[in-house]
């Protein structure tokens, strides 16, 4: 089948195609050939296991580039990036870069993407005409499923996207950052799989699709593309053994079995009489239902997929919401949080002027690249469940912070997406205390683009005394290092005020 008809290929460095001729003076832009030209035997078969076989033919679309994607002369490249779009990876910065500045002012009026999203900007100086930004998400052993089904809605939400704007080709970088813990095997075949699925039912609207690779993972690529894509008949049988016996559903969507639960024609009674019962359809069914345990809730994965792409009712987007914080919170009062509670970088001490309960961060205190920051954000929520009920004010000590104390944004966007409204809703103020010219400018822009509510609410305070003038020094526990910087910084007037012993 000619190249261009619709259908999955791939392509080594240095070959040619007209379809991806470079634009203007770009002569960096990579042109390739299909997969399947890389193939001396010429005929194809495209079923493997139960890859079914199509009108349409994926294995002739599907291109490899060991190179930079921000050089394609696609329709649209694929940038990976965070929930506030201003990571700095190699795919980031290379597209940035050349893209120009446009590029940072377009995706200002985004106001960021959610893992598992895809959303779309002008290419401006790029050879590619538009951008697809999407963010991979963050791999944990513990949470695999989790972080299989975001890798999937990256892929399945960028084509979708792709197919819906009638875009000829799509250029992949490899979504799963390194950064971000996601072995790249697995990662692989999600990629591929999810692919390759889309394109056997909507391959006659997409020409092209490239997957731009590091030296690095090249050779991963390389070893998996023929299970997915076999350029011949002897490349499939070879192939079949190594498939994984996941390949997920018929879009590619990983499977998972415990949740596929089957209510029984009786939920909760004895099966007895089982013969009798199958004798006919006369069975009275009108009572399934009302067991307690037979509620019905909808189809979950199905609510999350339609919450990636915004298309949920809010109420039941706060409902999915609520379901899971209440995860979060049952976990936060199970697991063993006394490592981080011994850093005593969290705690609650008296109340401000109006009454309100005073929360202290002390960011010395937190080491960032030590601990587990997900136990860190089970311990926040197992201390401010309780405290957040009610109205109360957060004073957070950047004192003598080093860069492995600081917060990334990502975590803290987590945080603040996780946590119940009533959080939100009680957080009346938060005090900044002791700010350098970098955190507040770090603030400004995590405040205006990615959790724009809480803007309003900081207050930078350089000195104690202009603390004092919302929260009485003897409402307050402070570690003796600010006492003595502060001091040191704006006269040693507030040495008056003991430090905690504890602290």
């Amino acid at each position: 089948m000619p190249a261009g008809s619709g259908s999955p290929c791939f392509a080594a460095p240095g070959s040619r195609d007209c379809s991806f001729q470079p634009l203007g003076t770009l002569a960096r832009v990579y042109t390739l050939s299909c997969w399947h030209r890389l193939s001396g035997d010429a005929t194809r078969l495209l079923s493997t296991r139960n890859l079914t076989r199509r009108t349409c033919r994926p294995d002739g679309t599907a291109r490899e580039l060991k190179g930079d994607v921000a050089l394609l002369n696609c329709t649209a490249i694929v940038n990976t990036s965070n929930e506030s779009l201003t990571d700095k990876n190699p795919v980031s910065e290379s597209i940035f870069m050349l893209a120009g500045p446009d590029l940072k002012e377009d995706l200002q009026k985004l106001k960021g993407c959610r893992t598992g999203e895809a959303k779309l900007t002008k290419g401006f100086n790029l050879a590619a005409r538009f951008i697809i930004h999407t963010v991979g998400p963050k791999y944990k052993s513990r949470y695999r499923t989790a972080a299989e089904s975001s890798l999937y809605s990256c892929y399945r939400n960028v084509l979708q996207l792709a197919k819906e704007q009638s875009m000829s080709s799509v250029g992949f970088c490899v979504i799963n950052s390194a950064k971000r813990g996601y072995p790249l095997e697995d990662a692989t075949h999600i990629a591929l799989r999810t692919v390759r699925r889309f394109l056997e039912i909507h391959g006659e609207t997409i020409e092209k699709v490239v997957f731009a690779v590091s030296e690095l993972e090249e050779a991963t690529y390389r070893k998996l593309l023929p299970l997915y894509f076999p350029r011949s008949l002897k490349e499939e049988s070879r192939s079949l053994p190594f498939l994984p016996a996941d390949i997920g559903n018929a879009e590619g969507e990983p499977v998972v079995p415990e949740r596929q639960i089957r209510i029984s024609e009786k939920p909760g009674a004895p099966e007895d009489n089982q013969e009798e019962e199958d004798e006919g359809l006369g069975v009275d069914l009108s009572f399934i239902g009302s067991h307690a345990f037979a509620r019905m809730e909808g189809d979950i994965d199905k609510q999350r997929r339609l919450i990636l792409q915004g298309q949920l009712s809010e109420a039941a987007l706060q409902k999915q919401h609520q379901r899971n914080y209440n995860r979060w919170l049952c976990q936060a009062r199970s697991e063993d949080l006394s490592d981080i509670a011994s850093l005593k970088a969290l705690y609650q001490t008296g109340v401000d002027n109006c009454g309100r309960t005073v929360m202290v961060v002390v960011g010395r205190n937190i080491p960032v690249t030590l601990i587990d920051m997900d136990k860190a954000l089970l311990y926040f929520i197992h201390v401010m469940d309780h405290i957040a009920v009610k109205e109360y004010v957060l004073v957070y000590f950047h004192t003598l912070t080093s860069e492995y104390n600081h917060l990334d944004s990502d975590f803290l966007k987590k945080l603040y997406d996780v946590v119940d409204v009533k959080y939100k809703r009680n957080l009346k103020a938060v005090y900044f205390v002791h700010p350098t010219f970098r955190s507040k400018v770090s603030t400004w822009f995590f405040t205006t683009f990615s959790v724009s509510g809480l803007k309003d609410k900081i207050h930078h305070v350089d000195s104690l005394h202009q603390l004092f003038s919302a929260i009485s020094p003897e409402q307050i526990d402070f570690p003796p290092f600010v006492l003595e910087y502060d001091a040191r910084e704006n006269g040693p007037y507030y040495t008056s005020y003991p430090p905690s012993p504890d602290l």
